[in-house]
């Protein structure tokens, strides 16, 4: 029981904090490049959990590297920068809103990579919340470019990476410490993306010339350390405690958020949107649904 309300309370503190990372983005993307804006979430990232390698230097990199990389790259480098670009012409509820695609892609990778076999109410969670997602994109009237089948697609493909990621995280590093794997997984990804933003991006013209770069890299700390390092961790604890499928049941809660910060930025949101919010926390009960106790 105690696990299962560690769980819970990771699960929905999780949703808080990325359903609030949308809007984070949209203000960095008003004195950066939608690059410039993920290399900053990465490297910063990078900088704030480089210290703990005094402490977790030791890992049999021979046995968990893939791992990592999968953690990296598929879990955070490549989602930051298609999220990033996709919100140069869709709207932060929108993308927040996509990130429910996320438990489907999960159900279907862990089935394949896991041999997991979801149950038949597993199965009508994913369909009742898909129902919802695509009710909340086709009902959303923000603006025209919310529309943009191009971008929205970018944003899909990063849900699958992240489908990728915590399958990944579940089957190779399990037994690895949340702490040890985050901080070696951005150890791998930080350089990367610090090489990228002092050498070949115009971070530095922009941070300099640009009014509003002091308070855009201060929303882009705030989801570097608090949206990125520190979830990664708790996230993978989740996953460690309560499996990949429930971890990822938490983008079915981000459009909650994601909505209630585009009221407050002034966005438009329709009744049909509460109403499939609601269905989406439906969904989240079918996907947890304990299974019957002669199983």
């Amino acid at each position: 029981m105690q696990n299962k309300s560690k769980a819970w309370f990771l699960l929905i503190i999780l949703s808080i904090i990325w359903g609030s990372s949308f809007i984070l983005m949209k203000r960095g993307l008003e004195a950066y490049s939608s690059n410039e804006v993920a290399a900053l979430r990465i490297g910063i990232a990078f900088l704030f959990l480089s210290p703990l390698l005094i402490k977790h230097y030791k890992i049999n990199l021979k046995k968990y590297w893939f791992g990592l990389l999968i953690m990296g790259f598929a879990g955070n480098f490549i989602p930051a920068f298609l999220f990033t670009k996709a919100e140069t012409e869709i709207s932060s509820s929108l993308a927040g809103m996509l990130n429910a695609l996320t438990p489907l892609f999960t159900i279907i990778i862990a089935s394949f990579w896991l041999k997991l076999k979801p149950n038949g109410m597993q199965v009508s969670g994913i369909i009742v919340g898909l129902i919802a997602a695509a009710a909340l994109m086709y009902f959303d009237s923000n603006n025209e470019s919310s529309k943009n089948a191009l971008y929205s697609l970018l944003i899909i493909g990063a849900t699958i990476c992240y489908a990728v990621a915590v399958t990944g995280i579940k089957k190779y590093l399990n037994d690895v410490n949340p702490v040890q794997a985050t901080v070696w997984a951005f150890t791998f990804t930080g350089p990367v993306s610090l090489i990228y933003l002092f050498g070949f991006s115009d971070f530095t013209e922009h941070f300099q010339n640009n009014p509003a770069s002091l308070s855009s890299l201060g929303y882009l700390t705030i989801l570097a350390v608090v949206g990125t390092a520190l979830s990664v961790i708790a996230y993978n604890v989740l996953i460690r405690e309560a499996g990949a499928v429930f971890a990822s049941t938490c983008t079915y809660l981000i459009p909650v958020v994601a909505i209630m910060w585009g009221l407050f930025d002034s966005e438009n949101v329709n009744w049909m949107q509460f109403l499939s919010i609601l269905i989406i926390i439906f969904s989240v009960y079918l996907i947890n649904r304990p299974k019957a106790s002669g199983k």
